[in-house]
């Protein structure tokens, strides 16, 4: 329990009224004034705020519930800031901005500050006006930072999904219809087919768009690690927050829900019906405030009777399902599809730009696309990559779609790789994955690791281990 003179309790302000899903902030500071007066003014301003007078206080509140901003007070009667700042960090950096605050603060003070991952250092007494405007700034850098980390995928590219065909027309307003509404949301589909863009514009047709966006693809992740990766985990003072707190007032989509280890299952379907949930290793309940998205290829009802899914689970996540259409119902919109995806490896990939004449798009709209929009766009870039001229003609797509029909692409539904053990099915695809890469990039290893976001020393492991020899791809061999 936090200690009695801690005030941890929002106290609700004046015009505009914080919501749900307005930004928190922890305001830690040992002056009464001071805490009041920026609570008060904070509210007003329509942001979430919890004040704690010192440091055991503040600590409590942190653990309690994540804040999307600190501001810390450097001198207090128990704990100081500095400490605290150290305390909260994950190599070197604070999970949320902190903004140091100190009427006695020197310059090596805030230098040691910025070290450790302060955003800034604001001397007392306080100018409200550029404190309001670092608040401002703050948080906005945090969630381009966010959005920036590590490789995003083409999805993250997309407004909206793409295509103007009546079925796409039909799926865009059943989404913004749901969106509008704040229970979870259950998305079906072939693989391939869309299902991280739909989530995605479900989020940004929301009340939540300007909070996070979070997603994990548990499929492939390890009973313990889908665990902490979703809730988060306590070691004494040192918290690891989940996916459900940095999406917290946002969205967070859960792909390859029917894969989910049957314990972490339990222990989210307790979560959707208590609204709050414990870290791993955590005695104190987390608040949950996320809009929850799952998405899936298999069919759930028929788990749920073989007893491979949670029937509660089921139930929470199924109040508002959504079925993506795969390609072969909406193939008027393979031109633009087309389009799009040739402007996107041209530009990202800086790949000479090829037109597919109106033979060759005529094909593809008739071709029954068994991966989807994945082997629409895998198509896009093999065409660019290992072609020649300015345009694509029949004959070349032909081939291509032959070629991906005696089995080069493993991973479409369908191929004989789905009929393998796992680790067979993951190592053949590995290989074929890591070969077209060395292709692509003339056998380099450095560019691969790029693409692959692997270190080099890890790749040079996983492709010895394959029977992979890179110079076989360098150019000229």
């Amino acid at each position: 329990m936090p200690p009695p003179d801690a005030q941890m309790t929002p106290t609700p302000g004046t015009t505009p009224t914080p919501t749900a899903h307005a930004p928190f902030i922890l305001v830690v500071d040992d002056e009464p004034d001071i805490r009041e007066l920026l609570r008060e003014i904070l509210e007003d301003e329509g942001y979430q705020v919890a004040t704690a007078e010192n440091g055991a206080a503040a600590r409590e509140a942190h653990r309690r519930r994540r804040p999307d901003l600190v501001l810390l007070d450097i001198w207090m009667p128990d704990i100081d800031g500095i400490t605290l700042l150290k305390e909260w960090s994950v190599d070197g950096h604070p999970p949320m901005p902190v903004i140091m605050m100190s009427g006695h603060g020197t310059v090596e003070t805030a230098v040691e500050a910025t070290r450790l991952g302060a955003y800034d250092f604001i001397e007392k007494p306080l100018s409200l006006a550029k404190l309001l405007l670092t608040i401002e700034h703050a948080i906005e850098a945090d969630k381009l930072q966010k959005e920036n980390q590590g490789l995003r995928s083409v999805s993250d590219q997309l407004d909206e999904p793409i295509g103007h065909s009546a079925v796409m027309q039909r799926l865009k307003t059943q989404v913004r219809r749901l969106a509008e509404h704040d229970t979870p949301v259950l998305i079906h589909g072939e693989p391939g087919s869309g299902l991280r863009a739909v989530a995605r514009y479900l989020h940004a047709s929301s009340p939540r768009a300007t909070r996070p966006y979070r997603e994990i693809s548990v499929g492939a992740l390890q009973a313990e690690r889908a665990e902490q990766a979703l809730f988060g985990s306590e070691a004494g003072e040192k918290i690891d927050y989940g996916l459900l707190e940095e999406a917290a007032a946002g969205t967070l989509f859960i792909y390859d829900i029917a894969d989910l280890d049957p314990g972490v299952q339990l222990k989210l379907e307790s979560t959707l019906a208590s609204g709050e949930f414990y870290r791993v290793n955590g005695k104190q309940a987390v608040p949950l405030n996320v809009r929850l998205v799952a998405g899936t290829a298999a069919d759930l009802e028929a788990a749920v009777e073989q007893g491979g899914f949670r029937r509660e689970l089921y139930y929470h996540l199924n109040i508002l399902p959504l079925q993506v259409p795969p390609l072969r119902e909406h193939r008027e919109d393979v031109p633009e599809l087309l389009n799009f995806y040739t402007n996107l490896y041209v530009n990202q990939d800086n790949l000479p730009y090829r037109h597919f004449t109106v033979a060759a798009q005529n094909k593809l709209r008739n071709y029954s696309w068994p991966g989807n929009i994945r082997e629409l766009s895998n198509l896009v870039q093999r065409l660019l990559i290992t072609g020649s001229g300015n345009e694509i003609e029949l004959d070349e797509v032909n081939s291509n779609i032959e070629s991906l029909r005696a089995g080069q692409n493993s991973v479409l539904p369908g191929r004989s790789g789905f009929d393998l053990p796992l680790r067979e099915a993951r190592e053949q695809f590995e290989k074929a994955y890591f070969e077209y890469q060395l292709e692509k990039t003339g056998g380099s290893v450095g560019k691969v690791a790029e693409l692959a976001a692997m270190e080099r020393t890890h790749l040079y492991r996983k492709l010895k281990a394959l029977g992979i020899e890179p110079r076989k791809f360098a150019r000229g061999k």
